[in-house]
């Protein structure tokens, strides 16, 4: 872990000198400087010490890079296709376990020839258009605004039916981190 930059960062951003630190936390400048640079790590209660005078929640120090904010730029999204008919997917954003798309579907355009299943749970908002979603023996039409979820494991399909391109924004979460990189 590199708790000692994190708090660095934080310490620098907010204007906060070591020598106010150590005076709200009773530490020492060394022991400070050596946490910042990574050369000790400080107990669980040290840090809490810390977060309080950084006046940041303890669980933010702890977290790895990886489990941080981030943030994808609207022109910065990955787009693929999938399917025969090449849909289009605007990759939104991700955690290790759920992510968000949009999906586009020109008119008559489908996610497959037949229902297909896969690992995961997928909660659907109709951005724009009109389509049919049919999973196992349950099938409706939605419109703008409307949504829907499903368990992905049974065979499910979607259809636009409408004479524009529909746009659907999913999220998915799957406990496995290996999760395929379609959705649709």
């Amino acid at each position: 872990m590199d708790i000692g930059s994190t708090i660095r960062a934080i310490r620098k951003r907010k204007n906060i000198t070591i020598a106010q630190i150590c005076e709200t936390t009773g530490l020492s400048q060394g022991f400070m400087s050596q946490v910042e640079t990574n050369k000790t790590s400080p107990s669980i209660s040290t840090l809490e010490s810390i977060a309080l005078a950084l006046k940041v929640p303890l669980a933010y120090l702890l977290l790895k890079k990886e489990e941080r904010m981030r943030i994808v730029r609207k022109d910065e999204r990955t787009v693929t296709t999938s399917g025969s008919a090449r849909l289009k997917v605007e990759h939104l954003s991700a955690t290790k376990n759920v992510r968000m798309v949009i999906v586009e579907l020109p008119p008559g355009t489908a996610t497959g020839e037949t229902p297909h299943a896969h690992e995961g749970e997928e909660v659907h908002v109709v951005m724009k258009g009109r389509i049919y979603a049919e999973q196992g023996e349950d099938g409706a039409e939605f419109s703008e605004g409307d949504s829907f979820s499903w368990n992905a494991c049974t065979p499910h399909f979607v259809k636009n039916i409408g004479e524009d391109t529909a746009i659907v924004l999913i999220a998915s979460y799957t406990e496995n981190e290996n999760r395929p990189d379609t959705l649709v």
